[in-house]
């Protein structure tokens, strides 16, 4: 998700505070999120900053041009290079590049659908020369299907929780494997990604709009999976962003999910759109801020709204508050305590809410730790302490 805070701020700053790469909030946040995938070879610091030094405070199009030109820059050399581990590097941080460069593009940007497309071939390049194995499919579901990746992890990893990940309000398939997938084959276990709908392929190919009841699109997908793999001991849903809400509601209908992680928490997305799209409903001009902007085009884009009114009605029914103690499951929850998108006082909500869990662990990040950020970015390695110790004490093989 994007951010829309700091409407004060001016755009043309041409130094950024100590510590940011950008003075605009929404530039700052999706560099340092990108950022943060260096630490799965998904992206490189120093690419990063070259790009960042052509890109102007505020102006998309330089945005798009610097992170596409980075994207072509990786590419070029995973082409020429012959070393497969760095050709794979390589692959792996143009499709990281190519992701960054269309993500601020308005929904009907004829780029956006090229830029996808490239995205998801060189991730698919990069897995094969990294030699990953890799099995994609698609799920059944409404009028269309949805797209799924499965990691199959070495030998021994039957015995242990299946991972499955998902993302959020503007997450697309490949982002899950520096997030979560790379670190989960390190350790010995398997990955199963998918995207339902308001995501990545089903929102752009078959026009599927965000529903609230998650446990629809998540009984597809495993059903799916599980006609030609055998079910693993325990399957855990681990959900990015929006996924804060989106896995915690699945797991509240499907029985067939052992634990959740809330990565962020996001236990009422409602009140954080009445943050964003009501301020835009109260003061149009807002509509200037780049923030602003992205984060009120992509709710008409991905919720099928038209207007203020209809987003803030088709959110009011993302809130766990009503299904909570349906929840039987293990649940991680993950939070920072500068989280400019979700109100950091969800965690709490959330966590009394699992009146009937079977256990609940609650991770807060402080500033000082590098990860107060929402979502953990630019500190992935404290998610994966946090996860895998979490599923070491939970659900140990």
């Amino acid at each position: 998700m994007s951010d829309i805070s700091g409407f004060g701020e001016n755009p043309l700053r041409a130094v950024s505070p100590r510590g940011r790469f950008f003075t605009d909030q929404t530039f700052h946040f999706e560099t340092l999120r990108n950022a943060g995938y260096v630490y799965s070879k998904c992206a490189d610091l120093g690419e990063m900053l070259e790009k960042t030094k052509l890109i102007a405070e505020g102006d998309v199009e330089s945005w798009y041009r610097a992170w596409a030109a980075a994207a072509n820059r990786a590419e070029g050399l995973a082409a020429s290079t012959r070393d497969t581990i760095s050709k794979g590097d390589a692959y792996m941080r143009a499709s990281t590049y190519e992701r960054l460069a269309e993500f601020l593009l308005p929904p009907d940007d004829p780029r956006r659908a090229e830029s996808f497309d490239r995205a998801v071939r060189w991730f698919l390049q990069g897995l094969e020369a990294l030699d990953v194995r890799y099995e994609g499919f698609s799920a059944p579901f409404a009028n269309g299907r949805l797209r799924a990746l499965y990691l199959p992890g070495r030998r021994g990893s039957e015995k242990k929780p299946l991972i499955v990940a998902i993302g959020g309000y503007d997450s697309i398939l490949e982002e899950k494997y520096p997030v979560i997938g790379k670190a989960a084959l390190d350790r010995g276990y398997s990955v199963l990604m998918y995207e339902g709908p308001g995501q990545g392929e089903p929102l752009r190919k078959y026009g599927m709009k965000f529903i609230p009841e998650w446990e629809k699109p998540t009984a597809a997908v495993l059903d799916e999976f599980l006609r030609s793999h055998d079910k693993p001991p325990k399957i855990i849903l681990f959900g990015m962003s929006m996924g804060g809400y989106l896995a915690p509601r699945a797991a509240a209908f499907e029985p067939r999910i052992d634990g959740v992680v809330a990565y962020d928490v996001c236990f009422d997305l409602h009140e954080a759109a009445v943050r964003t799209i009501g301020a835009v409903k109260q003061n149009p001009a807002l509509l200037k801020n780049t923030g602003a902007s992205w984060a009120y085009h992509n709710a008409l884009w991905t919720m099928g709204t038209t207007n203020s009114d209809e987003t803030l009605e088709a959110f009011s029914h993302y809130r766990l508050a009503p299904i909570a103690d349906r929840i039987r499951q293990d649940v991680l929850i993950l939070a920072g305590t500068e989280d400019h998108l979700i109100p950091f006082h969800q965690a709490a909500d959330f966590e009394k809410s699992l009146v009937n869990a079977r256990s609940v662990t609650t991770r807060t990040f402080d500033r000082a730790s590098g990860g107060a950020e929402h979502c953990q970015c630019g500190a992935t390695s404290l998610v994966h302490a946090a996860v895998f110790d979490w599923l070491l004490r939970r659900f140990a093989a």
